[in-house]
């Protein structure tokens, strides 16, 4: 078993063995979490903003979120033949997928932090589809990306939904 640093490496890398370990180890939960986290508090740092615990704290509202979506997408709606998984393993490839992200910490350099930010959102995007391939056991990897991007539609569909409640409540009562 990888230690890890070698797992968060590995994830970055897009490296398929490493997101087969970390789906078949129930106890890589918290690890993954753990990048989660790290993620998140290097993305506050390197904007600047300094929110770093309302930040760490939806950042794991949307992993469980993100991943409950790509697991009722993925198995449900996108299927292969011999698709299975369940939430615990995209919670934990989900996870260490953001591992890209711990280098939003140099966002905040001048001249090449937006660079930083968007090399390093790509490269999440990436990671996270071959994370929920790896999960779902998908032999197609433009299925993983449909799944993805159905999932990032049903999200922004419900922010827009949200934000629409709180901005008709504001009208109402602000």
């Amino acid at each position: 078993m990888a230690s890890f640093m070698d797992r968060v490496v590995g994830a970055a890398k897009l490296d398929v063995r490493t997101y087969e370990e970390v789906e078949a180890d129930t106890s890589a939960t918290g690890q993954a979490m753990a990048v989660v986290v790290l993620s998140s508090v290097a993305a506050g740092i390197g904007s600047g903003e300094g929110r770093y615990i309302i930040g760490a704290i939806g950042a794991l509202v949307g992993w469980f979120v993100w991943a409950f979506l790509c697991y009722v997408i993925g198995t449900k709606l996108l299927a292969e033949a011999q698709t299975k998984g369940d939430v615990g393993e995209l919670l934990r490839t989900i996870g260490f997928a953001a591992a890209p992200g711990i280098l939003r910490v140099f966002g905040f350099l001048p001249i090449i932090g937006w660079l930083v930010m968007l090399v390093t959102g790509i490269w999440v995007l990436a990671t996270t589809v071959v994370a929920v391939r790896q999960a779902l056991d998908y032999t197609s990897t433009l299925r993983a990306v449909g799944v993805c991007i159905v999932g990032w539609l049903v999200l922004a569909v419900w922010g827009i939904f949200v934000a629409g409640l709180i901005g008709g409540g504001a009208a109402l009562f602000g």
